[in-house]
């Protein structure tokens, strides 16, 4: 039977083929004390090609600041790019694949973290202060509709409960780690010196 399967948008050996070839040349030119030549144009379409794909995916298609997203995934790849160790694996798709998926996941919470400041900032000044009434036109008409103002409370609900929830855990873990260490602390008598021993 004819296989029928697609190739993948990015060849992994040959990526890989190429990674290792850069740092063949880097090596050498290390050796020599010259400059390390940057990555060639194929290794950066490559990443490239894992940015924008997996910003396709349907987790991160909607977001309005894809283009940021991609940006961020290709910078952090070339951040960490000398972190691949060739030696201990032959798959850099798999390897920059998560390093663009955990780009995204920053940018997305350091967007909603920016949305959640202007939304604070409408809802306490501008509607707490202001009034609701007020945002209305010559015809007493809201310039708002109420389904935006509902959008801004869920959202405003649902990251405040967010960021509980991660401040919770943040103690819990805090909280764990003194525990052991208070447990794996040795006692000490008045000499100093270390004593687990009841007395007698």
């Amino acid at each position: 039977m004819k296989n029928t399967k697609k190739p993948h948008y990015v060849d992994n050996k040959e990526f890989y083929r190429a990674i290792v070839e850069y740092r063949k040349v880097c090596e050498v030119n290390i050796a020599k004390g010259i400059e390390i030549p940057r990555m060639s144009n194929y290794i950066g379409e490559c990443i490239q090609k894992i940015a924008v794909k997996l910003s396709h995916k349907p987790c991160f298609i909607n977001y309005s600041f894809r283009e940021e997203m991609i940006d961020d995934g290709i910078e952090n790849c070339i951040m960490y790019f000398k972190d691949f160790d060739i030696n201990k694996t032959t798959n850099p798709f798999a390897y920059f694949t998560q390093i663009i998926f955990f780009a995204f996941l920053r940018r997305i919470a350091k967007e909603e973290r920016v949305r959640y400041t202007t939304y604070k900032y409408f809802n306490d000044v501008i509607l707490t202060n202001v009034g609701i009434d007020t945002l209305v036109d010559s015809n007493d008409n809201h310039l708002l509709p109420t389904q935006m103002y509902d959008n801004i409370n869920h959202f405003m609900d649902k990251f405040e409960s967010k960021e509980k929830n991660k401040k919770e855990k943040r103690k819990a873990a805090k909280d764990l780690a003194r525990f052991y260490e208070d447990e794996n602390e040795p006692e000490h008598t008045v000499s100093g010196r270390v004593d687990n021993k009841e007395p007698a």
